[in-house]
């Protein structure tokens, strides 16, 4: 995590100094504080993550969740704190009360790098612009992890027909609506309006999944969860593309058009094009903007 705090300081907030809050389902040790807090002149905090929000809820049969993650053949579909991860980031983390009075959040994870300089400021751009959702790469999920994610959307569109945005884009995740696409924004690099997360129609999502038990009983990510919420509740409007922040996360990078020619990135558009991943091209289809081609 000292390499990737290195970066966001040299690229980014040097000159803005927004505070780091780590947060860990153990206490972190004096070392580790250490070594962080040297890394900036931010303020930094660490949290711990307990009780509800890294446990199994009562609805939950635990020794069903066992005999499936054993049978299990996807990545990390064996591991137990992976799952209570995915349900944390996709329900609990804009609880935690190191994040009370926070308009916007950005997550950054240990391994990743970030390939250009950003000389703005995202928050305040997100806000002037009215934005709510940021994302930077556009994958396609395992579906083998969400078998039937889809099906508890769709009985939850039709308990909760009054949080649809009538000008929603959920044709982005589902072309005819019977099915999931895989499409989804890469929450490993996210910047949101936390008053999202915190908005009663996202929480009565939440809750309704948690239910439906596909956390602990399949491997359901929070990249569709968040995903697939911003499609049914927001307008793509107040969605942006942070097509400008080159990127990388272990396996996967984006690198913004013309890098080399802006002078401000460290690597080569041609080989981490963002015109690689079917679903930035779909972002582009629902956009009405034809997609392009690198030479």
């Amino acid at each position: 995590i000292r390499k990737t705090i290195r970066q966001i300081e040299d690229r980014f907030n040097r000159n803005y100094n927004y505070p780091y809050i780590f947060l860990n389902d153990k206490p972190f040790t004096d070392e580790f504080k250490k070594g962080v807090q040297v890394m900036t002149k931010a303020n930094v905090t660490f949290g711990l993550v307990e009780g509800e929000a890294w446990s199994y809820p009562s609805y939950i049969d635990k020794q069903k969740a066992a005999e499936m993650r054993k049978k299990a053949k996807y990545m990390y579909g064996k591991s137990e704190s992976y799952r209570f991860m995915c349900r944390f980031q996709s329900g609990y983390f804009y609880r935690h009360p190191l994040l009370d009075g926070l308009e916007y959040y950005w997550r950054i994870e240990p391994d990743v790098e970030y390939f250009c300089d950003i000389d703005y400021d995202p928050f305040e751009y997100m806000k002037k612009n009215k934005l709510v959702y940021g994302w930077n790469m556009a994958p396609m999920e395992f579906m083998a992890t969400i078998p039937t994610l889809w099906d508890s959307v769709l009985k939850f569109m039709d308990k909760y027909p009054q949080h649809i945005e009538p000008e929603n884009f959920i044709k982005y995740v589902s072309e005819d609506g019977k099915k999931y696409n895989g499409c989804h924004f890469w929450t490993n690099f996210e910047i949101a309006d936390l008053s999202f997360y915190r908005s009663k129609k996202y929480e009565d999502f939440f809750d309704f999944l948690d239910r439906e038990g596909g956390f602990f009983y399949e491997r359901w990510g929070d990249a569709p969860v968040h995903t697939i919420a911003a499609a049914m509740f927001l307008k793509k409007e107040q969605v942006h593309h942070f097509s400008d922040v080159g990127y990388y996360h272990p396996k996967m990078g984006f690198c913004p058009a013309n890098s080399d020619k802006i002078g401000k990135c460290i690597c080569d558009s041609k080989k981490m094009g963002e015109f690689r991943f079917k679903c930035r091209r779909r972002w582009d289809i629902i956009n009405s903007v034809k997609p392009k081609v690198l030479a």
